[in-house]
């Protein structure tokens, strides 16, 4: 970027999966940001109104002033901003960038929905359905890995790319719900290149430096039931 000071500021919540995108983003492309933590259960900030007034959601990403907004989108602008540094995020060939951009959006508006639907919900008549759908999704998940990857450790191949993190940002999650119900989702004898990929994923130094600990998002996980229980009841 001609070696010019620029301003990077992220706003996120530190449990969102959709929040820890741009940091694992940013971390690759060794891009210093300051963060700024939004509670989405108060008050939200001036500047998270101001940046995202459409859907005052975050992340929002803010350089030298401009927001970007949408977390996969941000990511895209991040591997293309700073292009010079850290590994490529997005595939280079135009048909594997078509299947990452494809993937994460299953992931997005297919099979994470239905998760959020299994949790949520109180009929187990509808709870097993939807955590069929998640079994089948991860099923399907588990077959582009081996496709996408090639044999190689991560969907980008050597490196962490588009689509390990936006699969990955929800890895925490699941642990955090695993811990918390005993749902293991990630099954060794059903995906076991996905619970192979997992593993690497979470235990890469990149990862590890911003992703929250498991125990504490079941901690809030846990606090939200409680919340959130009373209202359901009453419903």
């Amino acid at each position: 970027m001609g070696g010019e000071r620029e301003e990077v500021k992220l706003l996120g919540v530190w449990y969102s999966p959709y929040a820890i995108r741009p940091k694992i983003a940013l971390s690759l492309k060794s891009v210093y940001f300051d963060y700024f933590e939004e509670d989405l259960f108060g008050s939200k900030s001036e500047l998270l109104l101001k940046s995202n007034p459409v859907h005052k959601k975050v992340p929002v990403l803010i350089h030298n002033n401009k927001p970007i907004l949408e977390s996969l989108n941000i990511v895209e602008y991040i591997d293309e901003t700073w292009n010079s540094s850290g590994p490529s995020i997005l595939p280079s060939h135009p048909y594997d960038r078509s299947q990452a951009r494809f993937w994460s959006a299953y992931v997005d508006d297919k099979w994470f929905p239905a998760l959020r639907a299994a949790a949520i919900t109180k009929s187990e008549d509808a709870k097993a359905k939807r955590m069929e759908e998640v079994e089948e999704g991860l099923l399907r998940l588990e077959e582009a890995f081996v496709t996408i990857s090639k044999g190689k450790p991560f969907f980008g191949g050597e490196a962490i790319g588009f689509m390990d993190i936006c699969l990955g940002s929800y890895l925490v999650l699941l642990k955090a719900r695993e811990k918390l119900k005993g749902e293991k989702l990630l099954d060794e004898s059903k995906t076991p290149s996905l619970c192979k990929w997992a593993e690497e994923f979470l235990y890469d130094d990149t990862v590890k430096n911003v992703v929250p600990e498991i125990d504490k998002v079941a901690e809030f996980l846990e606090k939200l039931e409680a919340m959130t229980q009373p209202a359901v009841s009453k419903s």
